[in-house]
């Protein structure tokens, strides 16, 4: 048997070790400031020294912090109010969070049939908090998504955009961050597909403008159970609608930013 140092060589000779990568200095720079930014030492609102102060406490380059400057704006953490020269802290806003989302499931292969189970978990919890939680602000929102949607005709790509406002208003309804977080990327993602959907289908119009009723009564009068049960009906008849269209739930999904979409729906 193997012993001392011959053992020691042995065992040795299995471990393999990647080599150490310095950061760069940009990224040492945001991860500095993001860590003010979290641990709220600065504040939605505050501004940002300037460049080259930065650049003199950092000891670095002031294209280093530019550089990481434009990395945190990318994020929508930082960015310049109207007629200020200085960077000020920013709270992303959720569909830059949400784009971010969707594209990033949308490279792990997501499929049609993922993001619906997602909903199925998600859109009935939504409901029911909004019934409780919703402001009489947040009933106008939605009532005014449902009436346009009801009265617009066949301007399909308005159509498709008003039922994405319904969802995004009644998420915001429950006034929980997390959840109404957790769904926006996930709407994002079933967007182009309703495009397609929602005219090949005769009956889609009615039973969304139907279900847009029956959530908005339920939600009017505080009733969760009868929110939950209509959104559970409601998502549940998304999919009957893309099987019925023949639009494949088991493909990945190709993420399309929420700008593009109206442009998608209308082909």
């Amino acid at each position: 048997m193997p012993v001392g140092r011959e053992l020691f060589e042995k065992s040795s000779m299995t471990v393999a070790f990647e080599p150490i990568r310095a950061e760069p200095a940009y990224r040492k720079v945001a991860d500095a400031l993001l860590a003010r930014i979290t641990d709220r030492t600065l504040n939605p609102g505050d501004r940002l020294p300037s460049e080259t102060e930065l650049a003199r406490q950092f000891g670095v380059n002031r294209s280093t912090v530019r550089e990481a400057m434009r990395e945190l704006q990318s994020q929508g953490l930082v960015g310049r109010s109207r007629g200020s020269k200085r960077m000020a802290v920013f709270v992303p806003a959720h569909e830059h969070i949400a784009n971010g989302v969707s594209r990033a499931l949308a490279l792990h292969d997501v499929t049609a049939m993922h993001v619906w189970q997602a909903l199925t978990v998600i859109e009935p919890q939504l409901a029911s908090l909004a019934a409780h939680g919703r402001s009489d602000e947040d009933l106008e929102a939605m009532r005014s998504s449902a009436t346009e949607f009801a009265t617009m005709g066949a301007e399909r790509a308005r159509a498709v955009h008003c039922v994405a406002e319904f969802f995004h208003r009644l998420g915001s309804a429950a006034h929980n961050p997390v959840l109404s977080l957790a769904h926006q990327p996930l709407l994002q993602l079933l967007e182009p597909a309703l495009g397609q959907m929602i005219d090949r289908v005769p009956q889609a119009r009615t039973r969304i403008a139907t279900a847009h009723r029956q959530l908005l009564w339920a939600l009017e009068r505080g009733d969760a159970s009868e929110a939950e049960r209509w959104m559970v009906k409601h998502v549940r008849d998304f999919r009957r609608g893309f099987e019925l269209a023949g639009i494949s739930l088991t493909e990945p999904i190709v993420a399309v930013p929420r700008a593009a979409v109206l442009k998608l729906s209308a082909r």
